[in-house]
């Protein structure tokens, strides 16, 4: 299914097709959009990620930038059959109107919900056909659709068929019903040994502890509190702005928590002293890893804390029945030494006019040299010394 390329009188880049090609509905807002959402998120065969389910989104867009607004789109076939939403919400960027999926660097990734994997296996060109022609009638310049998974739960993106390697993959771990059997598969002897003697010295030092998974909300609000305290730390160490710094981001962690759209683990003393968390993204299948954290006093550190919780997250997630775990995009010591899946990410850049196509252009360049210099040890060491020399009082 494809188009050709024509110049409307507005500057729109507009495409004729043929007479099957996907028909876009444009909801004004998320409640409008919330019936067809919610039949789409609970088809069998549904493929989507954690990060846009309804709950998880509507808790999201309370965080919005200044002077966004939700504008979900649907795509149907020529009979009305819903094949995919994606959640945009729409802003005025340098005077460019961009669309982006809601949940911005909050969201590990941006991907449609697709009604299964007959409607994923479409051709891509069908998707951005569909959605140029939704942006046409949006007005929007350009729909900016980065950390596209290549492949979900066995099932290939359209959306991810054209476009530039993301700076950054993703890290994750098919789970099995046994965990003990996971944990081998993917930590050696040695390794769980090591932990083991972790556990023992800081049980030692510091009394019993335990995995808890906070089951109200109080319990919820406790870790969330733990999280924000423990990471200002290291975003303060580290020379970088903490996104939880603004209410509204604060706001978003408690109503998805409420919702259910979010999952709150930590390693806790028996006086209640939370020693590290993990907050995940979550549905019937998978846990993705959106938040971790550990506390930052140098006599915890040896007993790797942030580690012993990994493994018993592992463990909670294999024995409830998901079948996955992620630990979301960009590099770190802890998802290499769990994750033998590697999530390959593309940024898709779909431009709807003249402007919105220089915006792609410079957002793929901008996309390239992020990798490399995330791929170059020496680079990425020499923005982590600059980060920690900013960050230094005068």
């Amino acid at each position: 299914m494809s188009g050709t390329m024509r110049l409307a009188a507005d500057g729109a880049m507009a495409e004729a097709g043929p007479a099957d090609a996907l028909v876009p509905e444009i909801f004004p807002s998320l409640a409008a959009a919330e019936s067809v959402w919610r039949a789409l998120e609970s088809a069998p065969g549904v493929v989507m990620t954690p990060y846009q389910r309804f709950d998880w989104v509507a808790a999201c867009a309370a965080a919005l930038p200044l002077g966004a607004r939700p504008c979900p789109v649907l795509l149907r076939d020529a009979a009305g059959r819903p094949l995919a939403l994606l959640p945009l919400a729409v802003g005025r960027e340098a005077g460019i109107r961009v669309a982006r999926v809601i949940g911005g660097r909050h969201a590990n990734y941006h991907m449609p919900v697709f009604a299964g994997p007959e409607a994923a296996a479409l051709p891509g060109e069908a998707y951005r056909l569909g959605l140029r022609r939704a942006g046409m009638r949006a007005g929007i310049d350009v729909i900016h659709l980065p950390d596209q998974p290549r492949v979900w739960n066995g099932v290939g993106n359209p959306l991810a068929q054209a476009g530039t390697a993301s700076p950054s993959d993703a890290y994750g771990l098919a789970l099995e019903a046994d965990p003990e059997a996971v944990l081998k598969r993917v930590l050696s002897g040695d390794a769980r040994r090591k932990l083991r003697q972790k556990e023992k010295w800081l049980v030692a030092a510091h009394g019993p502890v335990a995995h808890r998974v906070a089951a109200d909300e109080a319990g919820g609000e406790a870790i969330l509190a733990a999280y924000l305290a423990q990471k200002a730390v290291r975003f303060a160490q580290g020379g970088i702005a903490d996104p939880f710094a603004d209410p509204a981001a604060r706001g978003f962690l408690r109503a998805a928590a409420r919702a259910g759209a979010l999952e709150l683990h930590c390693l806790s003393t028996e006086g209640g002293r939370i020693l590290a968390t993990f907050v995940g993204a979550v549905d019937a299948r998978r846990f993705s890893g959106m938040l971790t954290s550990f506390d930052p006093d140098p006599a915890l550190a040896r007993f790797s804390p942030g580690d012993l919780l990994l493994q018993a997250l592992i463990r909670d997630q294999a024995r409830r029945g998901r079948t996955a775990l992620d630990l979301g995009v960009g590099e770190a010591r802890y998802k290499a030494s769990v994750c033998d899946e590697t999530i390959a990410l593309v940024d898709a850049v779909l431009p709807v006019t003249l402007r919105g196509r220089a915006f792609g252009a410079a957002s793929a360049a901008g996309a390239r040299l992020k990798r490399r210099i995330k791929r170059d040890p020496r680079l990425w060491a020499l923005v982590g010394r600059v980060r920690k020399a900013l960050a230094r009082p005068a």
